[in-house]
């Protein structure tokens, strides 16, 4: 038997090789202007491509049916798209309007949690523009929050999703909905995951009997079509399409420069956010101070690189919360950008990147706070900063990159 053999051969083989085709036009955009033109970060948007390669069929084929939905982890330590932000987790489980679902779990003590039910994706946005690439794109219809969610003693739980309203734990679907989207926030480092499974009501009975279909060609005909479209749109679509279309995000020719406002639209408030974004460059010799006055409430700040994956949250400090920030004496929360540690507490590593994005996070909140910034040389720093800003030692700054470790390996259970 060889090719040709089967109908279906010279089908699956010209899918196939349009598939290889999209990848190697992917890979030429990691050329791009975007991309800054430095061997280490050129290789960053190779491996920006190659990890999320790891998701393109699991996305578009194996947990694509919504009668069979399964929890998918869309981002993790070796694997970053979307702007994601170190200390969050993100799943998600595609869903559809004429089934009805059921989530369980066991509520972790991640300081925020939010199940989102999304929408249809419109052809256009509000202003014209092409949304993200998938599976980016669709509007949030439907949310339920941590503190919101109602729970066994042992922090059990059960939400509903679709069909009548059944219980405090349910959300409603509409004839588009198509996704469900978890997101989890930690705070401090000995916060706890919350472990999750959805399953379609009424799977593997006599309603629903049988097991799961197996893909037919066509099926994987049209996998290899949705995966070439990811691939060709993370990589066209990062960064340039956040700078042109999403609030909070400052013009990208204004480095080092928080915008004067955080994204608080409808659709962020649904989301349980307010956000805002820089871009910032140094050069080998300088750093960035990033100040803010202390203000209640969960926020984030995470470190992202050109294409604004997150860095590497599993080894590094890249991301600041305020269970884990130094505040100094005036109220004001300081944190340092800089490519060698300078002996702070809170230092924000570039990874050796000479160019990346900071990302601010405000959480069930909407007070954005107001973020200033100083370039300065990195020599000058101990007199740039309060005598009083909190100095850590080696040996301490090992066991905090341990505890960081320990924790986000508990979080994705690896």
């Amino acid at each position: 038997m060889a090719f040709g053999a089967s109908p279906e051969d010279p089908a699956l083989a010209a899918a196939w090789d349009r598939f290889c085709d999209r990848l190697k036009d992917a890979g030429r955009l990691a050329f791009k202007d975007a991309v800054p033109a430095n061997p280490l970060q050129r290789a960053d948007a190779f491996r920006f491509l190659t990890q999320n390669l790891g998701q393109a069929f699991p996305l578009a084929l194996e947990t694509a049916d919504p009668a069979w939905p399964m929890i998918h982890w869309f981002t993790h330590p070796t694997m970053k798209l979307g702007g994601d932000v170190a200390d969050f987790t993100y799943r998600q489980a595609w869903i559809s309007g004429q089934y009805r679902y059921r989530l369980t779990g066991k509520r972790g003590t991640a300081r925020f949690f939010n199940v989102t039910v999304q929408g249809p994706k419109p052809a256009l946005m509000a202003n014209g523009n092409p949304p993200l690439h998938e599976p980016f794109g669709d509007v949030p219809e439907a949310n339920l929050f941590g503190h919101q969610l109602v729970t066994d003693a042992d922090g059990s739980f059960e939400v509903l999703i679709g069909g009548e309203q059944a219980g405090p734990n349910w959300l409603p679907l509409t004839a588009g909905s198509r996704k469900l989207f978890i997101r989890e926030g930690f705070d401090s480092w000995d916060e706890t995951p919350t472990p999750l499974t959805i399953e379609r009501i009424g799977q593997c009975t006599v309603e629903f009997p049988g097991p799961r279909p197996l893909p037919t060609p066509q099926r994987m005909i049209e996998a290899m079509q949705w995966a070439g479209d990811f691939a060709t749109g993370l990589m066209r679509d990062w960064p340039e399409h956040s700078w042109a279309n999403s609030g909070g995000v400052c013009d990208p020719t204004r480095l080092n420069e928080f915008p004067g406002a955080s994204a608080n639209s409808a659709e962020d408030a649904k989301r349980g956010r307010m956000a805002a974004h820089m871009i910032w460059k140094l050069a080998p010799d300088e750093a960035l101070i990033v100040e803010m006055d202390a203000h209640d409430g969960f926020w984030i700040f995470g470190m992202g690189g050109a294409l604004v994956g997150s860095l590497d949250f599993l080894t590094r400090p890249v991301s600041a919360t305020p269970a884990r920030t130094a505040v100094d004496e005036d109220g004001v929360v300081r944190l340092v950008l800089a490519h060698e540690d300078p002996g702070v507490a809170n230092w924000l590593d570039t990874q050796g990147f000479a160019e990346g994005n900071l990302t601010y996070r405000n959480l069930l909140s909407q007070q954005g706070a107001a973020i200033r910034t100083r370039l300065v040389k990195a020599a000058n720093l101990p007199a740039e900063l309060p005598p009083t800003t909190r100095r850590v030692t080696p040996a301490e700054r090992e066991a905090e990159r341990l505890r960081r470790y320990h924790s986000v390996k508990r979080r994705f259970g690896i």
